[in-house]
């Protein structure tokens, strides 16, 4: 199993993450690593958290869960700033970190959508059942099936 973890920044790692992104032409770390410091996001608001995978003690994959900011449904959460860095790719650990940011979606919002970057990041997507969307917001969603309001005349959060 893949251990992935409740992160805060900075982590141990994250500048090398940063600087092979940038080199890659991504710049949403940046993005992630400039709203924390500011305060502008950090993963704190209900149903939000930010993971992440450490290798011997350095961050080399990451990813988070906000409140969608493209939508007027606060209902639904959006997948952010996934990145693993190229030598830990193709083992599992991006599934793992996406699996894990969806579980976490699912216990706080009805439908999660994100904007993959790459045709690599679509079909790993879409493998674990986003669907592609025709929107200049998001080109992904998965919608999560409602929890019944009561079980055996009981509430479903029972």
């Amino acid at each position: 199993m893949i251990p992935i973890q409740k992160i805060q920044l900075p982590a141990p790692g994250i500048e090398q993450l940063q600087t092979e992104a940038r080199e890659e032409g991504y710049d949403f770390i940046e993005t992630l690593i400039d709203e924390w410091a500011t305060g502008v996001n950090r993963f704190e608001a209900p149903g939000e958290i930010l993971y992440g995978h450490l290798d011997q003690g350095l961050l080399v994959a990451v990813g988070g869960l906000t409140i969608d900011p493209f939508s007027a449904n606060p209902d639904t959460g959006r997948i952010r700033r996934v990145y693993v860095r190229s030598a830990w790719r193709n083992k599992g650990i991006g599934r793992a970190l996406v699996s894990a940011l969806v579980a976490y979606a699912g216990k706080n919002f009805r439908s999660v959508r994100l904007r993959a970057e790459n045709a690599d990041a679509a079909r790993l997507y879409e493998s674990m059942g986003f669907v592609p969307l025709d929107n200049p917001a998001a080109t992904h969603i998965l919608l999560f099936k409602k929890r019944p309001a009561q079980v055996d005349g009981h509430p479903a959060d029972q």
